[in-house]
């Protein structure tokens, strides 16, 4: 049994949506290759139900391997969804399930939503000039060069580089100047909703703050929703409003961001919490450390029960044999485990 996330079950709520997920599931089924044993199905995403509300930022977090990037990538339908919704909400229109559209019907939301990958040396072509590689989704959607130079411009200037420099390749740019472009290219089309997968881990610490502060200007200036993917918790609590735990292909806790800093309900989560590094001096020492022991289970293999009940130290027997429910809790948020409110977690001073 794969428990579901009731959010949105209130009409109300669903007003200050712009993305409702339900029980979406993704699941790789490698091919059988001649002489070797058939593969067990990676359930990547595993019933994943989530609401990302307009105008904000949910961060989804977890290890390498808890399918946070297979989750961005199946609501823009880069990984095709094996069963669920996605239900999408463009400004102005009514709802919408991307998971039933065919390419067709598909290709007039492809602007709307957008993603801005890890890598910005590997994520721009080099035989392009910035022009070409900002304005390609332009291109791909017949707009003619004259107006791709206008905007291309007009959005160089939004994200801090110069509009004459659109003539230049991209080695002629620094580590954050390229990640500047990514950005740009990915604002160009004036989407409604962003997906940044890792969008600033490959970047030093000083171009990595810039970039988070670029990031939140233009969330205002453009109205943007983000959906930011990122395994490092300090960068999560400056950008995001809420956020949603991944464990293993499951979202084990979601809710407002500082609410689940203060006071994390689920183990795994308090364990991730404990491993942020602690920058002030008057705090160090004060902080229990709950490490993280063991691996993240194999998607193909996971355990039965709660995936992380080999991890986590308060397992019990029903935690090895049945999957927890997912509880709404006070504060709008929800938890996926069978002894939340027996434990007393830490997480982080505000």
């Amino acid at each position: 049994m794969t428990a579901q996330m009731p959010i949105a079950a209130d009409p109300a709520t669903r007003d200050n949506l712009c993305l409702d997920i339900r029980d979406l599931k993704v699941h790789f089924t490698p091919r059988k290759r001649f002489g070797h044993k058939q593969q067990n199905t990676v359930k990547a995403v595993d019933g994943v139900s989530l609401a990302v509300p307009d105008g904000e930022t949910l961060a989804v977090v977890g290890e390498s391997g808890c399918g946070k990037s297979t989750l961005g990538r199946a609501i823009l339908r880069v990984n095709e969804p094996t069963a669920g919704e996605i239900n999408y909400r463009p400004r102005g229109g009514d709802w919408v399930d991307l998971a039933t559209l065919g390419n067709d019907a598909l290709a007039q939301y492809r602007l709307d939503l957008r993603m801005i990958f890890q890598d910005p040396f590997t994520s721009l072509n080099p035989r392009q000039t910035v022009l070409d590689a900002i304005g390609q989704p332009l291109f791909a959607h017949g707009v003619n060069r004259r107006e791709v130079r206008d905007r291309v411009a007009d959005i160089m200037g939004k994200v801090g580089l110069r509009p004459e420099y659109m003539s230049r390749y991209p080695h002629a740019f620094s580590g954050g100047e390229r990640q500047r472009i990514v950005i740009a290219r990915a604002l160009v089309v004036r989407p409604h909703v962003v997906v940044a997968d890792e969008a600033v881990a490959a970047l030093d610490v000083s171009v990595r703050a810039q970039t988070l502060n670029l990031l939140q200007d233009l969330q205002d200036e453009l109205k943007l929703t983000y959906l930011f993917i990122s395994h490092d918790l300090s960068v999560v609590r400056h950008i995001s409003s809420h956020v949603a735990v991944m464990y293993v292909g499951r979202l084990i806790e979601y809710g407002p961001t500082e609410t689940v800093f203060r006071q994390p309900l689920h183990p795994y989560t308090s364990a991730l919490l404990s491993a942020i590094p602690i920058s002030s001096p008057d705090l160090r020492g004060k902080v229990l450390r709950q490490p993280l022991s063991g691996e993240v289970a194999d998607p193909a293999n996971p355990p039965p029960g709660c995936h992380f009940h080999p991890r986590c130290p308060f397992a019990t027997e029903v935690c090895r044999t049945q999957t927890p429910a997912t509880t709404p809790v006070p504060g709008g948020g929800t938890v996926a485990c069978h002894h939340w409110a027996e434990l007393s977690l830490k997480g982080m001073p505000s």
